[in-house]
């Protein structure tokens, strides 16, 4: 298997931040450093970069850049379009800094040599962009329009169990009590005490009624995005808009994920071995994207309610001993491996 050294002339390691990246040029032959430079974040400062580089690295020229999706995602567009090949390298560790030291400068060096010493098929391909960012950014607003949602009706909940408001809370409120609050008007018979109460809890109903609005619009967005980006997808069995739009962010394009196992394994579904003595088990993996595993537990959940193949599986892998966390997680392997054929089959 060969090596980036043996297929490009150049490597270029890039260490991002917020205000300025740090560049390193080494030859991809020796791994030696030829310069190094820092620039502002800038469109003229990444214009600046861009010819800088391409006056001292002739030939192929690899960028190994951290953080392509954060702080280095505009750079990485830029790099992209001219022409120069983007991989995604991860920060040293720790350890590693306490042995030769940390700076910007180290820091785009060693990215630049970890990139030089392995397989081009083992680095990690940037997230594509296009509609593909456009989930990011709706999967990153529903999570903050459900979490002021949650909020607002927990604040408004306690208000109206602290105070006599005319309102039966004993249970969890409903959408209609929380119009019904919404729609209160001032009453000139409340003291000044109370109508500050009943306006702050009529403010509270009005703003989780607007999340739970914007929520519906965001969901017919991601539904949106998700049938464009890979038809079909949502008719898979427990595949809706949010779940859909998650597994689409990680597995991002056809190339990025170089297997079924590395899906499965991203996903935190691969099997790790557990086994004791005379007792041989396996468990999940408590590693990789927490989110795309959620998604794929999800779908597995409502497969085991709804789904009468699941549930004949369920029943016969319980006659086998196995029990309902090992079925779980024997089924969450097989969604990650149909999901990875299906997203390789309608996404070429």
């Amino acid at each position: 298997m060969s090596i980036v050294a043996d297929e490009y002339d150049h490597v270029i390691g890039v260490d991002t931040h917020a205000r300025t990246h740090t560049y390193a040029i080494l030859e991809a032959a020796t791994g030696r450093l030829m310069v190094s430079g820092t620039f502002p974040t800038t469109p003229g400062g990444m214009s600046r970069a861009i010819s800088w580089v391409q006056c001292h690295a002739g030939g192929s020229v690899l960028a190994a850049v951290e953080g392509t999706g954060s702080y280095g995602a505009t750079l990485t567009r830029r790099l992209a379009h001219e022409g120069i090949d983007v991989r995604e390298v991860k920060p040293p560790r720790r350890n590693e800094r306490r042995t030769r030291g940390k700076s910007d400068e180290l820091d785009a060096i060693a990215a630049a040599r970890t990139a030089i010493a392995s397989p081009l098929t083992e680095l990690a391909q940037p997230r594509a962009d296009g509609a593909r960012s456009a989930l990011r950014v709706l999967l990153v607003a529903r999570q903050a329009l459900d979490s002021r949602r949650t909020a607002d009706k927990n604040t408004l909940l306690a208000l109206l169990r602290s105070f006599d408001l005319g309102i039966d809370s004993r249970k969890a409120l409903t959408i209609t009590t929380t119009r019904q609050i919404n729609q209160w008007r001032p009453r000139p018979t409340d003291d000044d005490a109370t109508a500050t109460i009943r306006g702050e809890a009529r403010r509270l109903a009005d703003s989780a009624l607007s999340a739970m609005e914007q929520l519906k619009a965001n969901e017919a967005a991601l539904t949106h995005h998700v049938e464009l980006l890979a038809p079909g997808l949502q008719n898979t069995l427990g595949v809706g808009p949010v779940t859909g739009a998650i597994i689409l962010t990680a597995y991002s394009h056809p190339g990025r994920i170089r297997s079924e196992a590395a899906f499965a394994n991203m996903a935190g579904v691969a099997p790790l071995e557990a086994s004791s003595g005379n007792t041989i088990r396996h468990r999940l993996s408590r590693r990789g994207d927490r989110q795309l595993n959620r998604a794929i537990d999800v779908i597995a959940r409502t497969r085991m309610t709804c789904d009468l193949s699941t549930r004949a599986y369920i029943e016969r892998r319980t006659k086998e001993g196995r029990t309902p966390r090992e079925i779980r997680r024997s089924l969450k392997r097989y969604i990650a491996r149909q999901l990875f054929r299906q997203l390789g089959a309608i996404m070429t």
